[in-house]
């Protein structure tokens, strides 16, 4: 893990990494035949800019692992990254010092290349641990939808930022808006949109990533209970 890529001083040197992370990116699949799969997600008071960040990594075959921190980066747009990636990187040192097997593929709530920078949540998880991530957001944060999304699960259109494809948005459920699909690291493109939808269940969001998120909402809930 670059543990330099964790944690910055100033919003300039967080630019300069994120733009180190977005070379760093694999775009073609490094995956195990069966990978173990998790989702990775955040919990935190609605615009507290500077609380604490409650992360889980949540396996879809087994218990979650949470973590809870103060990140000294406060939210800034563009670089949630440094807010979120800590204590996900937090969780997931806990989750391998269980001594259970860790996941192969995360499943993270948040952008992968779908960034200004090419470096959205998902893809600073995946590049800081070296592990494939998948990006799976709810909007878009940069770029535009090229056509139409049509009506049926599976349907879907490219997002174009910059002259290239960084996503795609996807119709999970019928009558649903799409999420937005995304590589993170060491997954293609066709790859993550087949995954996702392989573990969509019927919902909106994949399984991982609604576990990940039952499980980081259950850990501030937790420490909130234990701060009154």
């Amino acid at each position: 893990m670059s543990r330099d890529w964790l944690s910055v001083a100033t919003l300039k040197e967080a630019t300069i990494v994120q733009r180190m992370i977005g070379e760093r990116i694999e775009t073609a699949d490094r995956l195990p035949p069966a990978p173990r799969v998790a989702g990775a997600d955040v919990s935190m008071k609605w615009r507290d800019s500077m609380g604490p960040v409650h992360a889980a990594i949540a396996p879809v075959d087994g218990p979650a692992a949470t973590a809870t921190a103060i990140p000294p980066f406060p939210y800034v747009p563009g670089y949630l990254g440094f807010r979120e990636v800590p204590v996900l990187a937090m969780a997931w040192d806990r989750m391998a010092a269980s001594g259970g097997p860790v996941p192969d593929l995360l499943i993270v709530d948040g952008h992968g290349r779908a960034h200004p920078r090419r470096a959205g949540v998902a893809s600073h998880l995946g590049v800081a641990l070296d592990v494939p991530t998948i990006g799976c957001a709810k909007t878009l944060l940069c770029g535009m939808v090229e056509g139409e999304v049509g009506p049926d699960p599976g349907d879907r259109a490219p997002v174009v930022h910059g002259g290239e494809v960084v996503a795609m948005a996807l119709r999970m459920r019928a009558r649903a808006a799409p999420v937005y699909v995304g590589i993170g690291h060491r997954v293609s493109l066709e790859t993550a949109v087949d995954w996702v939808l392989r573990l969509g269940g019927g919902r909106r969001l994949p399984l991982p990533v609604r576990l990940a998120h039952d499980a980081a909402n259950a850990a501030r809930r937790l420490a909130e209970a234990e701060r009154s």
